[in-house]
């Protein structure tokens, strides 16, 4: 009998240091914002500025400028989509064997998290768009689970890779201009807010890097 009562001894405290183990590795595992405010980015280099919210500095301050594709349902994606509501962006193509499968894991990372919130969207532009039609685009939505929050776009060459160039300065050959024959390849995952801003850059391959994006995304909420 004595026997017996060691032993459910030595079990309650063996499960016990497990659940506390789990706990740690669980707090460990949550990444939190390293600021309590996100800073805004303008060009290339992605140095930070510090921006008060209310600063009229911003409405001069550069944003994402308009765009027309089409999504993987054949519906219109433009800036009316993401009206009030902050969102993710990369570029990828479907045919791809190299990073995109693994980006398109990790982004499935964020869509999982935000999949309730309507203030949260994700946008994945083709970089092959003649290729990437809207029927391949559906192909590859359903292969890997894209919900409604996750828009995978096509649409003219030019106008992606401006975006991607111009705009979200998803490359990182600073001082290297490149022209439409010189194909957009990246890793890097966007926030933008809101008011059409970026407000961070991630590394997409990088499981640490996006689960950093989830806990922007949290703080970005609080604004």
């Amino acid at each position: 009998m004595r026997k017996l009562k060691r032993i459910k001894q030595n079990s309650i405290l063996l499960i016990g240091v497990l659940l506390f183990l789990s706990c740690k590795k669980a707090k460990r595992d949550e990444a939190t914002s390293r600021v309590d405010v996100l800073p805004y980015y303008n060009e290339a280099s992605f140095t930070p500025k510090w921006i008060d919210a209310k600063s009229d500095q911003l409405k001069t301050f550069h944003k994402i400028t308009d765009f027309s594709l089409t999504n993987q349902d054949g519906e219109n994606i433009t800036q009316k989509t993401f009206e009030d509501k902050m969102y993710v962006t990369d570029f990828f193509f479907t045919t791809c064997p190299g990073i995109c499968p693994m980006m398109t894991k990790n982004m499935t990372l964020v869509q999982e998290e935000f999949k309730d919130d309507n203030d949260v969207l994700m946008l994945s532009h083709s970089v092959t768009p003649t290729i990437d039609s809207v029927a391949q685009l559906k192909k590859y939505a359903l292969d890997k689970g894209v919900l409604n929050n996750w828009h995978l776009v096509t649409g003219d060459k030019k106008e992606i890779y401006d975006l991607g160039r111009k705009f979200y300065f998803v490359e990182e050959d600073l001082g290297e201009p490149k022209g439409l024959d010189d194909f957009l390849h990246t890793e890097n995952f966007v926030l933008v807010d809101k008011n059409k801003h970026i407000r961070g850059i991630y590394n997409g391959l990088n499981k640490n890097s996006v689960m950093q994006l989830i806990a922007d995304i949290k703080t970005l909420k609080k604004e």
